[in-house]
């Protein structure tokens, strides 16, 4: 195939908003922060089930808690009944049995205030094992949102990066020989498309060209269109190329 050396040049133009392109065009469709986020939603919803079993521990301990607050309750307003009625008896019997439950009602209250100090000192732990929760999950939910937000604005610039060079593309291909245009789209399937061949090396796979190589390229037409042996893009030659 032969084509003017401008529009080879342009050639290297084109695979350069190709690659802005695919870049841009990657970012938009799955930023860097996608990962992160995604792995802070799954880790949200680990800390949400977390806190949920602290949450019951903590309801069960109140639930206890107010069940041995309202037996001491209980027992206090039966020991002022009973203390009443031991203070206004001339019934010997009958003082001697409620001297005796006053005795039962004060070891039963010993034992409920006991009980009562184990559960809030446990409420206690369970509070603070809430909030420690809580406190994970505020954080998680603010590196989401930051994260989040910084995602939208790497994929407002990458939108508008790859509508960018999307026309610009369109507007210097516009000015290629149609018959280049559609070889360089075959080439661009499987290699970088074009490069600039630079001091005797392709810029597009990096590769040095061998003795025989430069020379096949070196005696090669002004107009001829040639590729690197070794990735299969078209080599663009300029007064950089070492001919």
């Amino acid at each position: 195939m032969n084509a003017t050396p401008s529009d080879q040049r342009r050639l290297l133009e084109v695979a350069d908003l190709d690659t802005r392109i695919r870049k841009a065009d990657a970012a938009r469709r799955n930023p860097p922060q996608a990962e992160r986020v995604q792995a802070l939603i799954a880790r949200r919803h680990e800390l949400a089930q977390e806190l949920t079993t602290r949450l019951g521990v903590r309801d069960d301990l109140r639930a206890d808690l107010s069940r041995v607050e309202s037996d001491v309750a209980l027992v206090d307003a039966r020991r002022t009944r009973d203390t009443e009625r031991l203070a206004s008896t001339s019934n010997v019997k009958e003082a001697q049995g409620l001297e005796s439950e006053l005795g039962s009602l004060a070891r039963r209250k010993s034992d409920l205030e006991d009980a009562e100090l184990e559960i809030m000192e446990r409420l206690e732990a369970a509070d603070s094992a809430v909030a420690e929760q809580e406190a994970l999950i505020a954080e998680t939910n603010a590196e989401g949102a930051a994260l989040s937000a910084e995602a939208k604005r790497v994929v407002a610039e990458a939108t508008t990066a790859f509508e960018g060079a999307t026309r610009d593309r369109s507007a210097v291909a516009g000015i290629i020989a149609a018959d280049l245009l559609a070889y360089y789209e075959r080439v661009a399937a499987r290699s970088s498309g074009a490069a600039l061949l630079r001091r005797g090396t392709c810029e597009g796979c990096r590769m040095v060209l061998a003795g025989t190589d430069m020379q096949t390229v070196r005696l090669a037409a002004e107009d001829a269109v040639v590729t690197c042996p070794e990735c299969g893009c078209i080599l663009v030659r300029t007064e950089e190329s070492g001919l």
